[in-house]
């Protein structure tokens, strides 16, 4: 199961405290090592749900191009600054 975009956004901010922490030098060799393991799993996480987002796009896409939808109509549903 993909993880919720709440998640993502938490994952998210935690990997970029982690690399502001380790950008800063003040890390231990062993803090840094430990930081960039819980890292790579960090991003893994946010890749898989920015891939199944994606991909749920993908889908809403094409299922509206074969409906007779025109690529304009689908980018409108994805226009996130259009005020209603």
């Amino acid at each position: 199961m993909v993880e919720s975009i709440g998640n993502f956004e938490q994952d998210l901010e935690q990997l970029e405290n982690l690399v502001s922490k380790m950008e800063s030098g003040k890390l231990s060799l062993e803090e840094s090592l430990k930081a960039f393991e819980t890292g790579v799993t960090l991003a893994k996480q946010c890749q898989t749900v920015l891939t199944a987002a994606e991909q749920k796009i993908r889908i809403l896409t094409d299922t509206h191009l074969k409906e007779g939808g025109n690529i304009q109509d689908v980018t409108e549903v994805f226009d996130l600054d259009k005020k209603e």
